[in-house]
């Protein structure tokens, strides 16, 4: 069963470019994976198929990754991340298990495209650094996490805001999504989907999971390898416009999907 391809012909060819380019992302900037991979695969199959073998990933690149995050990473904000991530990734999961299927293409897609907006626009929010500050933000992130496995997002925004080094940056985001990741997969383990849709994690979860792997580890080390090379702002912008895009099509699919239910 696991050796069975999750798609056909050129489906699965591009749905192993999106993960290819979402591992490098993930590689360089130690986020980004999710938000590139929902938002591509969102494109070929329903959110709810691909989401639970995205945690997967996630926790598999974030222990890839793990001695560059026990090294680098911004230890009071990291628990402070981690703790919020345990009181809403289990709000998210649940969202994703109940929410309609076109709500949630909606729902991804307008958070993707609210996140780009505020990084693409400069917004720098008058926010201290405070114990409860940085607690409201791992639980916004991990809500979002459990919906749409882009609560990576959500914490890069805000942190893009602070003085943090890219380097330390990258690091507490490999070790927050580490911990949120297997929080969501846990709870969707346990979770049935809607109506008779089956379990959100079972055999097509393990199945995503080995097929779109090996493309993500080949894109975590090119992009690891870009991380020593290229300036971080100027890849970040390169970044946000490929979001960008990805984003606008999510989107327009979402609505799409809508108006014809309509």
């Amino acid at each position: 069963m696991l050796l069975t391809p999750p798609l056909a012909d050129w489906s699965l060819m591009a749905a192993l470019a999106v993960v290819l380019g979402a591992g490098f992302v993930r590689g360089f900037a130690g986020f980004g994976f999710s938000a590139f991979s929902v938002a591509g695969l969102s494109l070929l199959v329903a959110p709810s198929a691909v989401i639970p073998s995205i945690f997967l990933l996630e926790i598999l690149a974030s222990l890839h990754m793990l001695r560059v995050g026990l090294r680098d990473a911004d230890w009071p904000w990291l628990r402070a991340l981690v703790a919020g991530q345990v009181l809403g990734v289990p709000m998210g999961v649940a969202l994703l298990a109940w929410l309609p299927e076109a709500g949630l293409r909606l729902v991804i897609g307008m958070l993707l495209v609210v996140a780009v907006l505020a990084l693409r626009s400069g917004v720098r929010p008058a926010l201290e650094p405070t114990p409860r500050m940085r607690l409201a933000v791992g639980t916004l992130s991990g809500v979002v996490n459990g919906v749409a496995a882009i609560g990576g997002i959500v914490v890069a925004v805000l942190l893009s805001t602070t003085r943090m080094a890219p380097a330390a940056l990258r690091a507490t985001m490999v070790l927050m999504l580490l911990c949120s990741d297997v929080l969501a997969l846990a709870f969707a383990a346990v979770l049935p989907r809607a109506g008779d849709a089956g379990v959100l994690v079972g055999v097509d979860t393990w199945r995503w999971a080995a097929w779109l792997a090996p493309a993500m580890l080949a894109g975590i080390w090119l992009g690891s390898h870009a991380f020593t090379r290229v300036s971080p702002e100027q890849f970040r912008r390169r970044l946000l416009d490929l979001l960008g895009v990805l984003a606008g099509l999510a989107l327009g699919r979402a609505v799409w999907g809508l108006v014809g239910t309509v």
